[in-house]
């Protein structure tokens, strides 16, 4: 049986750890919709595109 690949999820932990942030703080982004979250199950996750498009919002 072969799984369609989604696109690459994140857990907040390691959103945190690229962005050289505590956790609280991707919560707060995630809370202000600057991060797009999926839930799976009971567990957050973040699509790298998210965090791409937020550090290159960043950058502008």
């Amino acid at each position: 049986m072969v799984r369609p690949v989604g696109p690459p999820m994140l857990t907040v932990r390691e959103v945190a750890e690229e962005l050289a942030v505590c956790r609280a703080t991707v919560y707060a982004l995630l809370e202000r919709g600057e991060l797009e979250r999926v839930w799976v199950g009971r567990s957050i996750r973040i699509p790298a595109a998210s965090l791409e498009a937020l550090i290159a919002r960043g950058r502008r």
